[in-house]
């Protein structure tokens, strides 16, 4: 039997890679005859970077200035002229001094060196993967690094964060790195919330970055300014991008690269899908098994594993889940095409202790499926007998 490990990460204990690892270690326990193909996924947040080298990308390290302006070791991936750059590695929660939020001053200017740094290798499609972000900037720190300048009413550049965009008064894009006009930007992205309102990004997304209701007002107001502004150096292409679908991911850089890259925007797993091969490698599988942490209603709206399962529908492959927990009842799960779902809970009811020994649960479980594909075979050889 061919079997195709597609997880997506178990956020907070382990990566995509890890999970796909134990479960392949479990299953060859359980049945080593096993062909066993690793393929981790993501959703376009944390993970695509890991997620396409397990594919045949090469990592690129680099030094960049993490959200609260602190150095980061953060990494992109590229292909041929291909880049993926996964925004949480130089901008995300995940990389915050001790885990110290600043919904107001955290800025994306490590994303837009990330992206300097891909035109550097001559890259000339750009993937940028945009959760998990922690800032609420709109997208102006990645610009700034790309060369548009900020400034107050009295000419001086503005500090970094979405805070300090109450004050802007100009924005320049005439500094613009001249090689983004040869390149091709996709916005790998499953929100598809507009920049402003209440369905914007401080409303939605900025009280996960730490903002009270007065920062996420002072946020909102900041924005709709900075709004005002682009629309008077961009023309049309800042108010078209006002309400575009992603325009409010990432705390609004996803309004950035609508209006000022140019970026097309696309459910994140679809890109991560296409970019890994995933159904030309299904083509001939008997099994597929996806995954992540929390298997619940989130995972319905485009999440990994539900991306995977689509593609397995399409191949004819049977699809089964992981995860740590799942909230889902059996019909629910049945009908997203997972034939049978596995969940650390069924082993160990206590979620701390799931979280900090998942990776010896996922070899069990693992060890545990590969038993059954084993009893399996025997009892369709012997109906043939």
């Amino acid at each position: 039997m061919r079997v195709i490990l597609a997880p997506d990460k178990f956020k907070g204990s382990l990566s995509a890679p890890e999970v796909a690892r134990h479960l392949a270690a479990g299953l060859r326990a359980g049945h080593p005859g096993l062909e066993i193909e690793l393929m981790p996924v993501a959703d376009g947040g944390e993970g695509t970077v890991d997620a396409v080298v397990a594919a045949g990308f090469t990592r690129v390290p680099a030094t960049v200035q993490g959200p609260t302006g602190e150095a980061v070791e953060a990494d992109f991936a590229i292909r041929g002229t291909t880049a993926v750059i996964e925004m949480a590695s130089a901008s995300g929660l995940a990389v915050l001094p001790d885990g110290r939020l600043s919904p107001l001053a955290a800025s994306t200017f490590g994303t837009g060196q990330l992206v300097s740094a891909a035109l550097d290798h001559g890259c000339t499609e750009i993937v940028l993967g945009v959760g998990g972000s922690a800032s609420t900037d709109g997208g102006a720190g990645m610009l700034a690094a790309l060369g548009v300048t900020f400034k107050d009413a009295a000419g001086r550049h503005l500090p970094p964060g979405g805070g300090a965009l109450a004050q802007v008064t100009n924005i320049d894009v005439t500094g613009l790195d001249p090689r983004l006009g040869g390149a091709s930007f996709t916005l790998a992205s499953d929100v598809d919330n507009p920049l402003l309102g209440p369905e914007g990004a401080a409303a939605i997304f900025g009280p996960q970055k730490g903002a009270t209701p007065e920062h996420v007002a002072h946020l909102e107001s900041s924005l709709e300014r900075y709004f005002r502004i682009m629309a008077n150096a961009l023309g049309t292409a800042a108010v078209d991008a006002l309400d575009a679908p992603g325009a409010g991911a990432a705390g609004g850089t996803g309004y950035a690269a609508l209006a000022v890259l140019s970026a097309k925007r696309r459910p994140g797993i679809e890109v991560v899908l296409g970019l890994t091969g995933l159904a030309g490698r299904l083509q001939g599988a008997d099994l597929v098994v996806t995954g992540e942490g929390s298997l619940d209603e989130q995972t319905l709206f485009g999440k990994a594993p539900m991306g995977v399962s689509g593609a397995a529908r399409t191949a004819g492959v049977t699809a089964v889940a992981v995860c740590g927990r799942t909230t889902l009842d059996r019909d629910t799960l049945a009908a997203a095409g997972f034939a049978r779902t596995h969940a650390l809970t069924d082993l160990e009811a206590d979620t701390t202790i799931c979280m900090k020994n998942a990776g010896a649960l996922l070899t069990r479980i693992g060890e545990m499926m590969g038993e059954e594909l084993v009893r399996t075979g025997s009892e369709q050889e012997n109906s043939h007998v």
